[in-house]
């Protein structure tokens, strides 16, 4: 992390995040562990020529001769020759084998899945802008990131993508979704959601842009984009003395983001000219952990922000990690279906503090992390390592988190948001 080195995993909702990338591709159903291998493969003819430089750990007995003989057998007998890419067929090997662990969040990524990992958290690649997630073997959208494609084209938390242009997505992993719908700026998409509560799916086509996301905004944002309806919403916060702040992710710049926008706040606060502040973490698929313990960090002066339980049993600690300017301002935060990971974290330990009232819709639940680890060839690793607990002892993944006072949206009318307006009532009366 460039903000905290100390802190060095990364929370994804993957989905895409939830980071974003979320599941693996079932390319060969491998359950061996030939990761900490390394190989020099040449296909001669039909008959595969394998070299092992390094041996299989010494703890481990394993038997490889059905593994090398399929793999004869498909380069001997399989139809279609150039097909046959070794590399390929290796990266698939190891999916395989991670997929086998039956966890969503572990995943090897090749060289170009890696690539995409990355640019997520930097903030700008070319698509929709959405994060994914895999939810019964359904790919579903976590988050449509506000005022993206996504976001303007009506996909709310919770759709159901069942087909991509006419594909049927049934049985795909994340990257595979990921890489059917993200494209060239300017080119359409067309994507067969199913909306939650719907029994019938529609086609929404949507033309992908330049995403860059900021990670902090102190405007609201419509469902439907109405600035009008967005500026009266602005105007009863002011009129209320209160503040707002939204969060949309938790990235590479989103402490420095955050530091920039909450100073003015501070000092509004102690010159008395707001009384309360509104922390939106409705939609934010999450991101890093040092991001989430340094916005928790900012109102709560002592304590717990969030625990970690290892794979070995062991549990680590995360305490605040700064004086805060806001330790006494009055605080509601706003969650929903798509507040996933690090919001999770924050909005929790909030909670569980007794800092702040939550306001909405119960949260994603994704409270396993994952660290990502840089591998030969420019792959990646994104192995889940430990689940987080709450300072009060809760596990947050696949629970989630209750608001305190829940709020649906209105689904008929994109112009209005009762989430909102109930915050500004709960803080302003």
């Amino acid at each position: 992390m460039k903000k905290n080195k100390k802190i060095n995993v990364k929370i994804k909702s993957i989905q895409n995040a939830l980071l974003i990338l979320i599941a693996v591709v079932f390319s060969l159903g491998v359950g061996y562990k030939l990761g900490e291998n390394k190989f020099s493969i040449n296909l001669k003819k039909t008959t595969p020529k394998i070299e092992l430089t390094s041996k299989i750990p010494g703890h481990i007995e394993v038997n490889l001769d059905l593994f090398w003989l399929v793999w004869q057998r498909v380069s001997k007998d399989f139809f279609d020759k150039e097909k046959i890419n070794p590399q390929v067929m290796v990266y698939g090997a190891i999916k395989g084998m991670v997929a086998s662990l039956e966890d969503p969040y572990t995943i090897f990524l090749d060289p170009q899945e890696n690539k995409k990992s990355k640019d997520d958290l930097l903030g700008q690649f070319e698509g929709i802008g959405a994060q994914l997630g895999l939810k019964d073997n359904a790919i579903v959208v976590v988050a449509p990131l506000e005022g993206t494609p996504a976001y303007k084209a009506g996909l709310v938390p919770g759709d159901i993508i069942l087909k991509v242009d006419g594909q049927d997505t049934y049985g795909w992993s994340l990257p595979e979704a990921v890489d059917n719908i993200r494209g060239e700026k300017g080119t359409e998409v067309i994507l067969t959601i199913l909306h939650p509560k719907s029994d019938k799916s529609i086609d929404i086509p949507i033309i992908r842009n330049t995403i860059e996301v900021n990670s902090v905004e102190t405007k609201v944002l419509l469902r439907t984009p109405n600035d009008k309806q967005a500026q009266l919403l602005e105007k009863k916060i002011s009129d209320k003395n209160l503040s707002y702040i939204r969060l949309n992710r938790f990235g590479d710049d989103t402490n420095l983001e955050w530091d920039n926008k909450i100073k003015k706040i501070a000092d509004l606060y102690s010159q008395g000219k707001t009384k309360g502040l509104i922390l939106d973490l409705r939609s934010n698929p999450g991101g890093y952990l040092s991001g989430a313990i340094y916005i928790a960090s900012e109102f709560i002066d002592k304590g717990v922000i969030v625990k970690q339980k290892k794979s070995d049993g062991s549990i680590q600690t995360y305490q605040v990690a700064k004086k805060g300017q806001l330790l006494k301002i009055p605080l509601v935060v706003l969650v929903n279906e798509g507040s996933a990971s690090a919001s999770e974290i924050v909005a929790g330990a909030l909670k569980d503090h007794s800092r702040a009232t939550l306001i909405g819709k119960k949260t994603f639940g994704k409270g396993s992390i994952q660290e990502s680890i840089d591998l030969a060839e420019n792959t990646g690793l994104h192995v889940t390592t430990a689940k987080w607990i709450l300072p009060e002892g809760d596990l947050i993944d696949k629970k989630g988190i209750e608001p305190d006072i829940e709020i649906d949206l209105d689904e008929d009318d994109n112009e209005k948001d009762p989430q909102l307006e109930k915050a500004i009532e709960y803080l302003g009366s």
